[in-house]
């Protein structure tokens, strides 16, 4: 199955050879890419014995780095390397001074195994949902055991998977256990045929992952009158309703302060386009000077710089996460806002983040959306009810704090399976 596999991937890659050079003829930022994705470890020093982590974007880095402070604070002497999939990963990675970061090389052995004779690991760990053939293969081939910690089968990924059964148990035939974040995810992986002896459920570490960069902008002082919504992580689709109910909002309380966040940094451009098309005054958070962004009520902050959403959520009094009125995003983290005593409101297309819906809605401190005309009302009942805004704030911040611990027992699995 290897061979054929290899081969098959590998014809892939020739058939598509013509195609990537012309795209990389026209494409600096392909070009640059590409470059990154074949370097591989390649700029790291030699290492032996090396404790191996993989988190895929933004989210599984945020997660890695709290395993990692843990794994250190609980005695782990191996030398940690951290590779990331994404180019937004890896700037955060870079930025949050993490252990010997670099980006996954494609998933084929002939860049991935220098990797390996660069970093010798001598135990990989997938964080959430990464999962490549080749490099799992490589890792049983060389003996070295490979745990999926926080691990998540969406009912998307289920289906998938269960129409390629036989793939998907070959594919993950290394992997020495299965550290799931909930049972339903558990039970998900147990349908597609792995051993219950291989599977765990230790609860979701984004409930340890405590949000960062509250201290840059917690201290800024608001007008008393002033009232800041932010609308966090927004995907394609999610900022024309957004911005249809920033509108009305801003007629019916005029010392509203808005922030959208787009997802990807790349798409800043598209949104301040959208946002023109509304005739409504906003501004780049790049460009408002220094500790004077709170004296804009009733204006659009733009937020064109990643690292300090967390800032905002921090100081916002309710909270919008976008990604769940389409099924092919599933959601976004909608517990960064709640751990700040933010209410939280969400679409009904959350496969990626179900069991964190579901606690946040069980405990009030969440509100699932069935549509996005839903979303202008909803803000404005909790507007106008500061009680309700209240309790369901306090609700969202207990339910994170109730369910912390899964890290430390995720380093306990660590730890059994060296």
């Amino acid at each position: 199955m290897d061979f054929l596999y290899y081969i098959l991937t590998g014809s892939m890659i020739l058939v598509a050879s013509p195609f990537l050079i012309l795209r990389a003829l026209t494409s600096s930022a392909f070009r640059y890419e590409i470059k990154e994705k074949t370097k591989g470890a390649k700029a790291l020093p030699s290492l032996k014995e090396s404790l191996w982590v993989h988190a895929s974007s933004v989210g599984e880095v945020r997660i890695a780095k709290t395993l990692i402070t843990v794994l250190q604070e609980q005695g782990e002497t191996r030398p940690i390397v951290l590779s990331t999939f994404t180019p937004t990963g890896y700037a955060l990675a870079i930025e949050e001074n993490l252990p010997h970061v670099f980006r996954l090389p494609l998933d084929f052995p002939l860049w991935l195994n220098p990797v390996f004779d660069q970093i010798s690991p001598s135990q990989l760990i997938l964080i959430e949902a990464e999962l490549w053939p080749s490099l799992l293969r490589q890792c049983r081939k060389r003996k070295i055991p490979v745990l999926q910690v926080n691990g998540r089968v969406s009912e998307k990924s289920l289906q998938r998977y269960g129409k390629l059964k036989s793939f998907f148990l070959w594919m993950t035939e290394g992997i020495t256990l299965f550290s799931m974040r909930s049972r339903t995810d558990a039970d998900r992986l147990f349908e597609l045929g792995v051993p219950e002896e291989k599977i765990r459920v230790t609860g979701n570490i984004k409930f340890d992952v405590l949000p960062k960069g509250s201290e840059e902008l917690k201290s800024a002082v608001f007008d008393p009158s002033s009232f800041l919504i932010v609308f966090g992580s927004t995907r394609p689709g999610d900022e024309g309703p957004v911005m249809e109910a920033y509108v009305k909002l801003k007629k019916d309380f005029p010392n509203i302060i808005g922030v959208i966040a787009p997802r990807h940094m790349q798409r800043c451009r598209e949104v301040e386009d959208l946002i023109r098309e509304f005739d409504v005054e906003y501004i780049l958070f790049s460009n408002i000077p220094e500790g004077d962004w709170v004296n804009h009520p009733g204006s659009l902050i733009l937020l064109d710089k990643l690292g300090v959403l967390n800032s905002f959520y921090a100081n916002a009094k309710l909270a919008y996460v976008g990604g769940g009125f389409n099924p092919r995003f599933g959601g976004q983290n909608i517990l960064e806002p709640a751990a700040f005593d933010a209410p939280v409101l969400f679409g009904k297309h959350m496969n990626n983040f179900e069991e964190e819906a579901r606690l946040l809605i069980d405990s009030g401190g969440g509100i699932q959306l069935q549509k996005e005309e839903e979303l202008y009302q909803a803000l404005k009942q909790l507007l106008l009810n500061s009680e309700k805004r209240q309790k369901a704030g306090r609700a969202a911040a207990e339910t994170v704090r109730q369910h912390r611990g899964a890290v430390l027992r995720t380093v306990k699995i660590i730890e059994q399976n060296r």
